[in-house]
């Protein structure tokens, strides 16, 4: 077994160049002492975990390392090609073990409760079992993870809806740097199936990259190849497919010996079988997709919000560790090393309670079946449009014919009867939807407003920069070298470390 003590030496060996790898990731927008903490704080972290019964893979009594792209050095952790299903089968046993901790499973948050004389958050609105609660708390933290499902290909679970920053956004909190989107380049591109993930470790343990042609494309971008950046390897497969008008490349895993594979990527294996590819006789086919929102919610070490009482935490949150353009597996040490604070959070006592919103009683009963028809419709159309607009390459005139469109639906659904009962400034005796439909109906609303957002900031930055790619402006500019930040319904520059 390692030993704390061995675990830490070996963690512990080139925190300055994990701190350099990433800044140099960020493209100029990684706010340095947030990247200090994370690498500084990383170790006890990872110690904590293996303390807790998480098992990573060791080779010759040492934890084993891999390299992924933009990396200078082989140090990733991992579990087999599963780690985040490792980490947070463990966390979750600890939780449920936890009598002091309520779980309340299938509940769906709607909106913040601020307390309208001091501005802090007291808590919040949730639809529940088909019915709206408000829960006060002395603290809330937003953890809803990203907003991968407002692309058409994504690699996100259908949950990632970007509830959190809509929510926040609807509060008034500070938001930052919302256009830059990962486009992960390595989906599976194969008809019928969902765009599972290729890892990236894959091509970090020696897999090829090619066209139909077995070309190793991407050198042709750039000198690392496969292992350039994630944004470089996206955009050269883009580029690569319209050139050639193919709709894949393909993932060439056969240069790694068998036996490697069969060891470090066994749920890969399993899900490619699925749907009919043999990885050790033959390519996986894999297109890009939206991976990873590296703005959110503006926070700092302490996850703090610019709402006091409000927290948020993860992919939901901006910490200024990822900039432009995140570092392969920061996200999940990110929310490793910024979740041990919360307990050094100080909760005030619960404050004066201020009424929720007010509702108002209309009638007894309510037919939306018109309103949910056009919500499903628009839930159907969103995607395609955001893919087409603020996918891997953006322009000018497409972001606005874009943010025109998103903003008439934004106006059509606040007119919504449904939206007004979602919002608690309606009340029915009886309302005849589930569930189901109310919470199809709630991610919808997040989505538009997070697609409006996201439109609005890429329209705002008029460069290139990590995530965010423009064909009108396609250099980056030293003058953009800040921050976009939304407050309220404004964009402004606020200007990095």
């Amino acid at each position: 077994m390692i030993g704390p003590k061995e675990v830490l030496q070996q963690l512990w060996t080139s925190p300055q160049l994990h701190q350099e790898d990433t800044i140099r990731a960020g493209a100029g927008l990684c706010e340095p002492e947030a990247v200090k903490f994370l690498v500084e704080n990383a170790p006890a972290a990872i110690q904590s975990l293996l303390e807790m019964g998480v098992e990573f893979d060791s080779h010759t009594g040492k934890l084993a390392m891999t390299l992924e792209a933009a990396h200078s050095r082989p140090r990733v952790l991992h579990a087999a090609d599963t780690t985040g299903r490792a980490i947070i089968s463990v966390l979750t046993a600890k939780v449920l073990e936890r009598p002091n901790i309520q779980v309340l499973s299938q509940a769906f948050a709607l909106n913040l409760w601020l307390n309208r004389s001091t501005g802090h958050c007291q808590g919040i609105s949730l639809l529940y079992q088909g019915k709206i609660s408000w829960i006060a708390a002395r603290a809330v933290i937003l953890a809803t993870g990203g907003g991968g499902q407002v692309f058409a290909q994504t690699t996100n679970p259908t949950v990632s809806t970007g509830d959190g920053v809509a929510i926040a956004f609807r509060g008034g909190a500070l938001l930052r740097d919302l256009e830059f989107v990962q486009f992960h380049p390595t989906a599976l591109s194969k008809p019928g199936a969902p765009r599972f993930l290729i890892s990236e470790a894959v091509r970090g343990e020696g897999a090829h990259l090619v066209d139909e042609k077995g070309h190793r494309f991407a050198f042709d971008y750039h000198p690392a190849g496969e292992l350039a950046p994630r944004d470089v390897v996206s955009r050269a497969i883009f580029n690569h497919l319209q050139k050639t008008a193919n709709t894949c490349v393909y993932l060439d895993l056969r240069p790694i010996p068998a036996q490697r594979i069969s060891y470090r990527f066994p749920n890969i294996i399993q899900v490619c079988q699925q749907w009919g590819i043999n990885v050790f006789q033959e390519r996986i086919p894999v297109t890009p997709a939206a991976h990873y929102w590296m703005g959110g919610i503006l926070t700092d070490t302490a996850n703090r919000t610019s709402i006091p009482g409000l927290y948020a935490i993860g992919e939901t949150a901006s910490t200024g560790v990822h900039g432009a353009n995140r570092l392969a597996s920061n996200s999940l040490l990110e929310c490793l090393v910024y979740a041990a604070q919360f307990s050094q959070i100080e909760l005030l006592e619960y404050p004066h309670l201020t009424a929720p919103p007010r509702e108002r009683k209309e009638q007894e009963t309510a037919n939306l079946d018109h309103e949910i028809e056009q919500i499903l419709a628009l839930r159907q159309q969103l995607p395609t449009l955001m893919w087409q607009s603020a996918g891997i390459c953006r322009h000018q005139g497409v972001l606005e014919q874009a943010i025109a469109q998103v903003s008439s639906w934004r106006s059509q659904l606040a007119e919504f009867t449904v939206t007004h009962y979602l919002n608690k400034l309606v009340k029915f005796t009886y309302i005849n939807y589930s569930h189901e439909e109310l919470r199809i109906c709630a991610e919808t609303l997040n989505l538009v407003d997070v697609a409006y957002l996201i439109l609005r900031s890429a329209a705002f930055r008029t460069e290139s920069r990590g995530g965010h790619y423009r064909t009108d402006y396609p250099k980056t500019d030293p003058h953009w070298q800040c921050h976009t930040v939304v407050n309220n319904n404004n964009l402004h520059m606020a200007w990095a470390l």
